[in-house]
C-alpha cells in the first residue's frame, strides 16, 4: 500500500470497480499521487484527476517516474515565476520564499517551498505557520512536485488540505509565432506598458475585486507588457499580461481572458501570437504559464496552442 512519503510520485492503482460471475473486476490508474488521506488517495492521471476511495484500491505501488525535467530546471522555472508575479511582501526562510499579497491569489500569499529551509521540515512548516498567522492569513505552502514531495509528506502528517492541482505548462517562443496564424480579420492587438482601467475591470471578472497590492504584483515586473484588443467602438473583447523575468529570460503569459461576448473567434491565440513576438524581441525563447487542472476549457486550449505541462505543483493550505 502506499504511504505519505509516496505523495508527489508516479504510482499505479489497481482499483475494484464492480463484480462479475463472483469475480472482481479491476482497471488501473497511473499517474502523480497528489494527497493521501485515512479515507481515499487521489491521483493526476494524464486524462485528468482520480479520487479512490482506499476500500476500492487492490494494490497500489510507486512506478519509475516518467521522464521528468531536473530538479534545477524546476527550481529555475519555479523562481523565475516568483519574479512575474512578485509579492509586495516577500521574506527568506532559507531559501524558501514567504510572501503576502493581502490575500489575493494563492500563487503571491504562499511560501515557495523551494531549496532548503535552513532548518528541519517541522520547524520550518511551524515557522511558516508563525509568519502568516502574525499578518492575520491563512498560512499557505506552494509545493512543486515531486521536487517538494518530502514537504507535502510532512504537510500530510500535520493535516494539511491541498487546494486543486496546478499545471505549470511551457512552449517554445518561435513555436508560438511560427505556428499561430497571424489573423488579419481580427483587430489588432495593443501591447501597452501599464493596464488601462476597462482591463482591470475585465481581469476582475474573473479574478475578483483588485487591491492594491494586486496592481503592485500585476505592475511590479520591470520588463512586462498588457495585451488590449479592442472592437471598432473601442470595447475591450480581450486582454493578457506578459513578463519576462529570470536569467534564462522566460516569458510568462497571465491573465488571458476574453470577454463572454467575444468568445470562439480565435482571440486567445491572436493575444498569445502578439505576446510571442514582443517576448523574442525581448531575449525570451520559453514560454509558461500556470492553469488549475480541473480547468478542462482552458487546458484544452493551451493544449492547442501548444503548451505542455513541465511539472505541477500544489498549494497547501494549513487547517482551521
Amino acid at each position: 500500500m502506499l504511504r505519505r512519503q509516496d505523495v508527489g510520485h508516479r504510482v499505479v492503482v489497481r482499483r475494484i470497480v464492480g463484480v462479475s460471475q463472483n469475480r472482481p473486476l479491476f482497471t488501473d490508474a497511473l499517474g502523480e499521487l497528489v494527497a493521501l488521506t485515512e479515507t481515499d488517495l487521489t491521483i493526476a492521471t494524464a486524462k485528468g484527476t482520480v479520487r479512490v476511495p482506499l476500500t476500492e484500491v487492490h494494490r497500489a505501488k510507486r512506478v519509475p517516474p516518467a521522464r521528468r525535467p531536473p530538479a534545477a530546471e524546476v527550481a529555475a522555472l519555479e523562481l523565475a515565476a516568483n519574479e512575474g508575479w512578485p509579492a509586495p511582501v516577500q521574506a527568506r526562510l532559507g531559501s524558501w520564499i514567504l510572501r503576502a499579497a493581502g490575500n489575493w491569489t494563492g500563487r503571491a500569499n504562499s511560501a515557495l517551498a523551494v531549496g532548503d529551509p535552513d532548518r528541519t521540515l517541522d520547524a520550518a512548516i511551524d515557522a511558516v505557520e508563525q509568519w502568516y498567522a502574525a499578518r492575520g492569513q491563512q498560512p499557505l505552502i506552494n509545493a512543486p512536485m515531486p521536487l517538494a514531495a518530502p514537504v507535502n509528506a510532512a504537510l500530510d502528517a500535520r493535516g494539511w488540505t491541498a487546494r486543486p492541482l496546478t499545471l505549470v505548462q511551457t512552449a517554445r517562443v518561435p513555436n508560438l509565432l511560427n505556428t499561430l496564424p497571424e489573423r488579419t480579420d481580427l483587430p489588432t492587438v495593443e501591447l501597452a506598458d501599464a493596464p488601462t482601467d476597462d482591463w482591470y475591470a475585465l481581469v476582475a471578472e474573473h479574478k475578483g475585486t483588485l487591491p492594491e497590492p494586486a496592481k503592485r504584483v500585476l505592475t511590479g515586473v520591470p520588463v512586462a507588457v498588457f495585451a488590449h484588443v479592442r472592437d471598432a467602438e473601442g470595447d475591450l473583447l480581450a486582454v493578457a499580461r506578459g513578463a519576462v523575468t529570470g536569467p534564462d529570460r522566460w516569458l510568462g503569459v497571465a491573465l488571458l481572458q476574453t470577454a463572454p461576448a467575444a468568445r470562439r473567434r480565435g482571440l486567445g491565440a491572436h493575444v498569445m501570437r502578439a505576446l510571442a513576438g514582443w517576448a523574442l524581441q525581448h531575449g525570451s525563447a520559453r514560454a509558461y504559464l500556470q492553469v488549475e487542472e480541473r480547468n478542462t476549457p482552458a487546458v484544452e486550449l493551451y493544449r492547442k496552442l501548444g503548451f505542455r505541462t513541465h511539472h505541477t505543483y500544489l498549494t497547501r493550505e494549513a487547517p482551521r
